[in-house]
């Protein structure tokens, strides 16, 4: 499985890249909210990380692994939630990603059937299902700040640490994220996940 790849940007099609390693050209496929961002994260000499989502496409006279980049695990992290819905693959997903995650992330929540209608390759059907599936599981996706992402991973501990360490990610301050953090535990005392406490965050902000 590969994880993450680093290397020398070599040529880049519509919805991919071409990056050498050691001499080893590696094409990676990337949605189009990663590609708008991408010159503003390489380094002086060209070089991209990314983390990367890796798969097997099984077609019937073949089986062919699969580079999917993105700019942060977050990112990624999203991706995996977006094709848990029935009949979005990981390149229909790969399609539809063409707005921030945060923008997606939202009209996941309100329900709004328009906007996710919007997304290339996502009709009626597709947009009522992935709001069937995905309300109320995606807030903390509603709360990144898109734009110039470090790729970090996030630390071990409790969930507030681990709620701490993501929205530093999402560029957030490490003294704002903690009073968001704070005022979320004391308007819900029952949090008991991560992902609980990122939602009533992201519930909060919404008021704000």
């Amino acid at each position: 499985m590969i994880a993450r790849i680093r290397g020398k940007l070599i040529e880049r099609g519509e919805n991919l890249l071409f990056i050498d390693i050691g001499g080893i050209c590696y094409e990676v496929l990337v949605p189009p909210t990663t590609m708008q961002r991408l010159d503003e994260n390489l380094s002086p000499e060209g070089v991209v990380n990314l983390v990367t989502y890796h798969y097997l496409q099984v077609e019937p006279a073949r089986n062919t692994p699969v580079l999917i980049g993105f700019l942060s695990e977050v990112e990624r992290e999203f991706f995996e939630q977006f094709i848990t819905v029935s009949g979005i693959g990981p390149r229909a997903a790969l399609k539809a990603l063409s707005q921030p995650i945060s923008c997606i992330a939202r009209a996941i929540d309100e329900g709004d059937i328009a906007f996710l209608k919007s997304l290339p390759g996502i009709g009626d059907q597709r947009a009522r299902l992935i709001i069937a599936k995905l309300q109320n599981k995606v807030g903390k996706f509603g709360l990144v700040r898109d734009g110039k992402f470090a790729v970090k991973e996030a630390k071990a501990g409790g969930i507030e640490e681990e709620a701490l360490a993501v929205l530093t990610q999402l560029q957030y301050k490490r003294g704002e994220a903690e009073g968001m953090i704070r005022k979320a535990l004391e308007r819900e005392k029952g949090i008991s996940s991560t992902e609980e406490l990122l939602n009533e965050v992201y519930r909060q902000r919404k008021q704000e």
